[in-house]
């Protein structure tokens, strides 16, 4: 099953001081290239960095070269806007950001071998949430203690979140923030024309809950006439972290299965009831791929398509960009929180971290300590930046602006981060399985009861193996 993999590097380098990368190709480009005819600041903008400029800590570059290995660039591609903390970053301390290109499949193998070589890379995304705990396990990684002084006063809003990423007593992530994993996307025009109350609406009067969810997926089906209530690849994790559990969580430093949990029983009972009904598209018949070409808004923009859990990164992009969701300009693209549980008083939210790895033998690590000043000054000091990025090259609306900036507060509030995709390969690919389990599209999907039979025990074992390398490492 696909996962997140980013595109549109542009999209990447504004979200580090706004949001989240898009999805796709595993393709590079080339940096000059790809930088040379990048939208630059205007000079207001430029103006509130240079400003924010005198917030960053005191810092001296040998080297202000630094090496970025990924499947996508954060240098701005051709027509996408120049990121504040990049320009800073530039601005500052004539920084550049070198790119090592390597495909999503074989990235972990390519980053190994150029380990071993002694050749490398400075870092890596940490955003992908499936390079903790393995990369430290695996000493890809190096710990950001000795780099980056958490408890400071620039890092002391982040200093819970890096806490989600210990191991052996270190810090093996630099957070800028966390961020939300998915939103709920959807059309109002189809909300609209159907007659539903706006969940945006619904949510700010917390009304926002499965029972409320439920109804309209219920009622939107109709698979006469190609309507389907759920489409895209992550709705099952998506759904399954309204509970407040993740299904792969950590504790005091060692991995946890939460599939017996009540919380995730309760919630996966639901999502079974819902696929009964057939609300999800149906992948099996299109070459288990989503509806038309696999494009990331799949059947919003042509009504036919209730709700998509997706990352920000969807739709944080230009009106060009985003019109397989609907018409942006025309106000049509809109989203809110995944919904709270009946009996529960929070909206929790899937969470990953904004953030990035120190790889091991890192040649300048200190020129990634100036960027993530860089990065997190701009976090805090020029936001207002990316509020304007948004509204005039990406044409959001004021809705849009409050519901962004409402998610970013829970998310830091009520997170829910779930490791099932950093442990292994064998568990990355079991637990696509259970993903899915409850609402497998093409008749297959199973009750939960099942799944926790047919399934714990193999994932009880990898966690004791992970859990053992751990043991063994802090043994060390």
């Amino acid at each position: 099953m696909i996962r997140m993999k980013r595109l549109m590097a542009g999209v990447f380098a504004l979200t580090m001081c706004v949001g989240m990368a898009a999805c796709g190709s595993s393709e590079g480009s080339d940096t000059a290239a790809s930088s040379a005819n990048a939208i630059k600041l205007n000079d207001d903008q430029q103006a509130v960095v240079d400003e924010a400029a005198n917030k960053l800590p005191e810092l001296e570059l040998d080297n202000s070269t630094i090496k970025w290995m990924a499947h996508y660039d954060i240098n701005p591609g051709d027509g996408n806007v120049t990121p504040p903390g990049l320009q800073m970053f530039k601005d500052t301390y004539d920084g550049k950001i070198e790119f090592v290109q390597t495909t999503w499949e074989n990235r972990y193998a390519d980053l190994a071998k150029l380990v071993m070589a002694n050749d490398s890379p400075d870092f890596f995304p940490a955003s992908d949430m499936d390079g903790f705990p393995k990369g430290a396990i695996k000493s890809m990684f190096e710990p950001v203690d000795e780099f980056v002084d958490l408890n400071s006063e620039l890092w002391s809003d982040v200093k819970a979140t890096s806490e989600a990423f210990v191991f052996n007593g270190g810090h093996y992530v630099i957070p800028i923030k966390s961020a939300p994993n998915f939103v709920c996307v959807y059309n109002t025009k189809t909300i609209e024309d159907h007659g539903y109350d706006d969940p945006a609406e619904l949510y700010y009067n917390d009304e926002w809950t499965w029972s409320k969810f439920t109804e309209m997926c219920l009622d939107f089906v109709d698979a006469d006439n190609d309507l389907y209530a759920l489409d895209g690849y992550w709705y099952g994790q998506a759904l399954n972290d309204t509970c407040g559990v993740p299904l792969i969580g950590m504790k005091d430093g060692l991995l946890v299965n939460n599939m017996a949990d009540p919380a995730v029983g309760k919630v996966q009972e639901l999502m079974y009831n819902l696929q009964k009904n057939e609300v999800v598209f149906d992948r099996s018949s299109n070459n288990w791929s989503t509806r038309g070409d696999g494009t990331t808004g799949e059947g919003l923009g042509s009504y036919q398509t209730l709700f998509i859990p997706v990352g920000l990164w969807g739709i944080e992009n230009s009106p060009e960009a985003v019109k397989p969701f609907g018409d942006v300009e025309a106000g049509e693209i809109m989203f809110c929180p995944m919904p709270r549980m009946d009996d529960s008083d929070k909206y929790y939210v899937s969470a990953r971290v904004e953030g990035y790895h120190i790889v091991k033998n890192a040649p300048n690590p200190m020129g990634v300590v100036a960027y993530m000043n860089c990065l997190k000054v701009c976090d805090t000091e020029a936001s207002e930046i990316t509020e304007q990025q948004l509204r005039d090259d990406y044409k959001w609306n004021d809705d849009m602006i409050q519901m962004r900036d409402e998610i970013y507060k829970l998310v830091n509030t009520n997170p829910v981060y779930d490791f099932e995709h950093g442990v292994s390969n064998e568990m990355e690919s079991l637990m696509q399985t259970v993903n899915q389990y409850t609402m497998i599209t093409g008749g297959g999907a199973g009750t939960w009861t099942a799944c926790v039979e047919e399934n714990k025990t193999a994932v009880d074992y990898l966690i004791k193996e992970a859990n053992e390398s751990i043991g063994a490492s802090t043994a060390e």
